[in-house]
Parts: C-alpha cells; sequence; structure tokens
C-alpha cells in the first residue's frame, strides 16, 4: 500500500489514509497566506485547491514562480487526492 506523505517544510511523516494526511496538513501546520490573494489557508492540500479553483493557471504558476513541471506536479497530487479521498470525512473531522 503506498503511504501518503505530508511534504510540508520538511515534514516526512506519512499516513496509511489521505483523510489522515489532509487533517494532518490542516491542523498540524500553520495556515498560510496566498500569494494572488491574501487568503490564509490551510498549507498543503487545501492551499493547492484553493489556488487551482480560485486563481487562474498562469497566475498561480507566476505568484508562486513554479515551472510547468512544478505545476503539473502540484495538480497531480490535487488530482490524486481528490480521487482518494473522502472529503466529506474529512470535512466532519475538522468541524469536531
Amino acid at each position: 500500500m503506498t503511504r501518503w506523505a505530508c511534504g510540508i517544510a520538511g515534514d516526512d511523516r506519512t499516513f496509511d489514509r489521505v483523510e489522515d494526511l489532509v487533517v494532518h496538513q490542516t491542523t498540524d501546520h500553520d495556515r498560510i497566506e496566498c500569494a494572488l490573494c491574501g487568503a490564509l489557508v490551510p498549507d498543503g492540500y487545501f492551499a493547492i485547491r484553493h489556488a487551482v479553483e480560485d486563481h487562474s493557471r498562469e497566475g498561480y504558476r507566476r505568484a508562486y514562480d513554479l515551472d510547468p513541471e512544478e505545476l503539473r506536479h502540484r495538480e497531480e497530487i490535487l488530482d490524486a487526492v481528490e480521487a482518494a479521498a473522502d472529503l466529506d470525512e474529512v470535512l466532519d473531522r475538522l468541524e469536531n
């Protein structure tokens, strides 16, 4: 089974379940300020989701000085999490 790696600021923790990873990123790491709009968002999955859904792809790439490969990697992370995660479970856990 592939484990899910946190990857935020050198955090090398891994998780069996993607839901545990997303909750960890949201609760155990500081929020970051979006370089495009100034919104404070949880780092990791939710930061990538915010940038992709709320801003243009090119704006996101420029604001974070991403080369095309880095941008594709972040989009792949987003796709992998959304394909595997029960996001309703994540939101329920974060609300409680």
